[in-house]
């Protein structure tokens, strides 16, 4: 099939690389020039601006945030004034109501819209294991199901409303990033008493939460091995406003969701932005007095 790609950032580079080795016919296209030589090393062609991608079969759009989307989506020449056979899938994370804006907009001018967000992070990418959750019509997803097969390991159809997609890719990342807290802060507590982290993720992950979460993130926890980062913390921010903005949309309240905004903003204060998200834990190992440059040797007294 003949795609066209847009933004490759590490989830981005990961999906239109197995796009290429699964013989797909991909353009790429990026706000900056640094990801697209090794692609096109790998076979791949470089548009040489975001408009004017609607002669193939899809364009799949990987870009950061609503801002991000909102800035190519929305220019001018992005959309063909006439309808096009491609398909547009966002597999961005980005708010319900820019999906259903999206939407609209794509109604309007006769282009088919997928939103089809995935779980699973950059190496789950590059072998082709992701998760995506997939809505809009029917008969789009069909025609793109091929290009799901190549990157996914599972397409999880969620009906006919894009936004579907949106609120279940962010009520799964609240749920991951719950996950990273709470092993966080359960890493501080048995490092302050003398146990080794590496040895408690390891009977957490070989008992109660023999689970790929719990294992990937506790041992990124335990070694403090924040970089390269797999999915960046400033992502993880903005993925909990998401799940605040839904709930309040919704009149859901999110009582956890409000905690972990401010952890993670505490997290970016202090210049973690670009790291993982599993570099979140260091905000408990602080508030505990614990250094992450020295892991398991602050000794605890009792009283």
């Amino acid at each position: 099939m003949r795609v066209a790609f847009l933004g490759l950032g590490s989830m981005g580079r990961a999906i239109a690389a197995k796009l290429l080795r699964a013989d797909h016919n991909v353009v790429v296209w990026n706000r900056s020039a640094g990801p697209i030589e090794a692609l096109c090393s790998a076979g791949a062609t470089v548009a040489p601006s975001p408009t004017g991608l609607f002669d193939g079969d899809a364009v799949i759009s990987m870009l950061s945030d609503d801002v991000a989307v909102r800035a190519v989506v929305m220019q001018e020449g992005f959309l063909p004034r006439e309808g096009a056979r491609a398909v547009h899938v966002n597999m961005a994370t980005v708010s319900p109501g820019l999906t259903r804006e999206l939407k609209a907009i794509h109604d309007t001018c006769g282009v088919s819209y997928v939103s089809a967000p995935v779980f699973g992070r950059a190496e789950i990418a590059a072998a082709g294991r992701l998760h995506i959750l997939a809505a809009g019509p029917a008969s789009a997803i069909d025609k793109v199901q091929p290009l799901f097969d190549a990157m996914g390991q599972r397409t999880w159809r969620l009906g006919e409303d894009p936004a579907q997609a949106s609120i279940v890719k962010i009520a799964g990342n609240f749920i991951v990033s719950c996950a990273i807290e709470a092993i966080s802060e359960a890493v501080a507590l048995v490092r302050g008493n003398g146990v080794i982290a590496s040895d408690f993720v390891e009977i957490l992950t070989g008992t109660i939460f023999d689970t790929p979460i719990f294992r990937t993130y506790g041992r990124l926890v335990a070694a403090q091995d924040f970089v390269p980062a797999g999915f960046r913390l400033a992502l993880g921010l903005k993925d909990v406003r998401l799940m605040l903005s839904a709930g309040d949309a919704s009149a859901v309240p999110l009582p956890f969701a409000s905690v972990l905004r401010d952890v993670f903003l505490e997290a970016v204060a202090a210049g973690d932005a670009e790291l993982d998200w599993s570099a979140v834990s260091r905000v408990a190992a602080r508030r505990a007095g614990l250094h992450s440059d020295v892991l398991d040797k602050k000794t605890v007294v009792s009283s």
